[in-house]
């Protein structure tokens, strides 16, 4: 059986078999009609404001597996396929392979239950990259083992995904303790849960931290589910959790060449209402320049946020080992680490970041095959 048309006066609907029933703006027809696209680049070539916004066609029809349009007022003809038009009709978000539900963990996740990979099975690409690039982003984390021991490893496997992202620290990094630190980072500090970069307009997506030695007494790593923080902030204190979600604060980061500077709230919402981001960072906060009637409401909201990273209930630690690498998303994984002595052994990390968009682009160009 043919689908059923029905023509209105700004849109056609078509009621299929099955019960499926959309509804298309003549406008929108117009609009996506394929011979506007570039045919090898396929980006839209289609110039809007060559057509009134009111446009209604001469004739529709159904011809065989295809829809098709003639144009009143530009002797032009529309055809679609059927298949594809039903796939992509309005009010339906095109299918993205990257866009994945998040899995949520605490601390009963444990250093056992992080998603560990090998070097030479993401490396060698194909399904073993994807499956990495997929549960990595699930969980925001994983580890890769069996790195060589040397600075390129672990920035080859950040390159298998796409281009690396470079920042005032350079396109690469080294984290150790060092004299005249202009970061916590080259101390040999305890640093508590937070998020790097808070003060970029945008900050980096993935972080990678490749492990050349970790000999020092302590330095442990801690990690901490951004997302999972959130989700139970929202159910607890929805109060806190529209307070974090909704108001913005300063972050600055400044040394003798930069003085890099953004506003963001803690917690940023995808189109779903649901936790997508977090942007914390205590050090890197600036002078918080909230109205004095929001101010207590605020600090008890991120005070209570802050708590909560801290729980033990929220967070995991991990001792890496050299030919280690760990991975997380920075915009969601919290990390840190513990207090370490450098008179007692190096310790010696090798880091660089990738954004979202390139991990994400990497992952859909995988799943087509």
């Amino acid at each position: 059986m043919q689908p059923l048309l029905t023509r209105g006066a700004e849109g056609l609907e078509i009621r299929w078999p099955d019960g499926i029933v959309g509804t298309f703006p003549y406008i929108w027809l117009r609009d996506t009609d394929p011979a506007g696209f570039h045919p090898q680049t396929g980006e839209r070539a289609f110039d809007l404001t060559s057509i009134p916004l009111d446009i209604t066609p001469q004739s529709v029809k159904i011809d065989a597996d295809n829809l098709l349009l003639t144009w009143t007022d530009l002797d032009t003809q529309s055809r679609f396929d059927l298949d594809w038009i039903k796939a992509n009709r309005p009010g339906q978000t095109r299918p993205d392979p990257a866009d994945l539900t998040p899995t949520p963990w605490r601390g009963d996740l444990g250093a056992g239950g992080v998603p560990r990979r090998t070097a030479n099975g993401i490396m060698s690409g194909g399904r073993e990259l994807a499956d990495w690039l997929d549960v990595t982003k699930r969980y925001g984390l994983s580890i890769v083992e069996g790195l060589a021991d040397n600075k390129d490893a672990g920035i080859a496997i950040a390159r298998r995904i796409g281009h690396l992202r470079e920042t005032n620290f350079g396109l690469t990094f080294e984290v150790m303790s060092k004299p005249n630190p202009n970061n916590l980072a080259y101390t040999s500090d305890a640093l508590p849960l937070h998020t790097d970069l808070t003060n970029q307009e945008l900050p980096p997506g993935y972080q990678f931290l490749h492990f050349l030695s970790n000999e020092a007494e302590g330095g442990g790593s801690t990690f901490c589910d951004g997302v999972a923080v959130g989700n139970d902030l929202k159910a607890q204190d929805p109060e806190a959790f529209e307070i974090l979600s909704t108001v913005t604060i300063p972050f600055r980061f400044q040394d003798s060449d930069t003085d890099i500077r953004g506003r963001k709230s803690v917690i940023t919402l995808d189109a779903r209402g649901d936790v997508s981001e977090i942007c914390f960072n205590a050090h890197l906060a600036d002078i918080l320049d909230l109205a004095p009637g929001t101010m207590n409401a605020f600090y008890r909201a991120y005070r209570r946020f802050m708590e909560m990273t801290r729980d033990p209930a929220y967070r995991i630690a991990l001792r890496l080992s050299a030919g280690e690498m760990v991975v997380f998303d920075n915009r969601r994984v919290l990390h840190g680490r513990e207090a370490f002595d450098p008179s007692t052994g190096f310790r010696h990390l090798h880091g660089c970041y990738v954004d979202r968009g390139e991990w994400d682009s990497r992952l859909r160009v995988l799943r087509r095959a």
